[in-house]
């Protein structure tokens, strides 16, 4: 907390603060005025190396200094970027949600039939999930901020809309062919996958220390991805 320097700027001042970042760097010698020249894969490299220190970390153990290190950039030049170490830990999490919501909208699920929709968003959710951890762990990390800084962002929030209406329609489609029953609020059911996919990845290694059993084989692996999948469809039949 105590690395803050400046207000995060507003989605609006992007571009003015990479054009006032270029203009600083351009009077210094060094590595800065060579990254200006390209500031979007600057920034890119930032959050990548960003996001796995604060999913190892937390907001308050990451720091500036070595989120620098490792871009081979400057803390001034992060500052100028995101404004703060609060302003980069709330682009590290718009852009997680922005790649997962990416890839969901990917998923074309308005060509598959309502079942086979659904058990497509699921399969994917735990898929994703699994693949990455740092996801995760982001998500664990805010939540112990009770949602401070997501719900501090408006791009999260519209992030997120798609999805909702995404399962929606899948759920609304179900309820119109008599596949699914029509009881359920869409809101609900994206919680629910979202719990059964989250826990399988959050809660792998105390559940599995618990209870001695080996989470992380293929064979472990799928048979938890089909069961998760099979729940949700069979809480939504008739």
């Amino acid at each position: 907390m105590n690395e803050m320097v400046q207000t995060p700027p507003k989605p609006g001042d992007v571009r003015a603060t990479r054009q006032r970042a270029a203009r600083e760097a351009a009077t210094t010698p060094g590595a800065d005025r060579v990254r200006v020249n390209d500031p979007d894969r600057t920034m890119a490299n930032i959050l990548q190396v960003a996001t796995a220190e604060f999913a190892d970390k937390g907001l308050a153990g990451a720091r500036i200094d070595e989120i620098a290190a490792l871009t081979s950039t400057s803390k001034r030049m992060i500052y100028y970027y995101f404004g703060s170490k609060e302003g980069l830990y709330v682009a590290v999490l718009e852009e997680a949600y922005r790649r997962i919501r990416r890839i969901e909208s990917e998923l074309h699920l308005e060509d598959l039939a309502p079942e086979q929709a659904l058990r497509t968003l699921v399969g994917f959710t735990v898929d994703y999930q699994l693949a990455n951890p740092d996801f995760i762990r982001l998500v664990m990390n805010e939540n112990m901020h009770r949602g401070e800084f997501i719900s501090k962002s408006a791009t999260i929030q519209e992030l997120n809309i798609p999805v909702i209406h995404a399962v929606r329609d899948v759920y609304q489609r179900g309820v119109a062919a008599g596949v699914f029953r029509p009881d359920v609020d869409p809101v609900d059911l994206h919680m629910s996958i979202s719990a059964l996919c989250f826990f399988n990845e959050a809660n792998r290694h105390t559940f599995g220390a618990i209870f001695k059993r080996s989470l992380d084989t293929p064979a472990a692996t799928a048979q938890r991805r089909e069961s998760i999948i099979e729940m949700i469809v069979r809480f939504l039949r008739p």
